[in-house]
């Protein structure tokens, strides 16, 4: 599981990763901008959001299940989000990894504007503005959560 800002790096590593396991990745920017566009209304994004996040989830389980490797690569920007995770990966017999992909603000600002201003099909676009509206959703690493940091700057 990935936890990291936008732009911290985390569809970079989460591709390695799922090469080196090996393992099936979902990231969740990718299902969006496949199954509906590059950059959904405001409005409608945390909704399509949520069923994609939970479309991920059920193809995810099942293969973890199966005994497979998945990768989870959502950002997890809310704690409850990745005790959801956890609490998920546990219940069908799996073991999990959180990933914390850190970078400095300003790398991580430079690559959402390159990849933003160069829009690969699977990425969604964001500006400064946008950023800015994601930063307070964005919650740290407790205390008590077991991760491994990854420096990505």
């Amino acid at each position: 599981m990935l936890f990291g800002f936008a732009g911290s790096g985390k569809t970079t590593f989460a591709r390695r990763l799922e090469l080196e396991l090996p393992a099936v990745r979902f990231t969740q920017d990718e299902w969006l901008t496949h199954l509906y566009t590059y950059a959904p209304a405001p409005d409608e994004f945390d909704g399509l959001r949520h069923r994609v996040t939970e479309l991920c989830w059920s193809y995810a389980e099942r293969l973890l299940e199966l005994g497979l490797d998945v990768v989870i690569d959502f950002g997890l920007w809310q704690r409850r989000e990745r005790d959801a995770a956890r609490a998920r990966v546990e219940r069908v017999g799996g073991e999990h990894v959180l990933y914390f992909l850190d970078a400095p603000e300003e790398v991580m600002r430079a690559r959402v504007l390159a990849r933003s201003a160069n829009l690969p099909r699977d990425s969604l676009w964001i500006d400064l503005e946008v950023l800015e509206r994601f930063r307070p959703r964005f919650e740290p690493l407790g205390p008590d959560e077991e991760h491994v940091r990854v420096q990505a700057g």
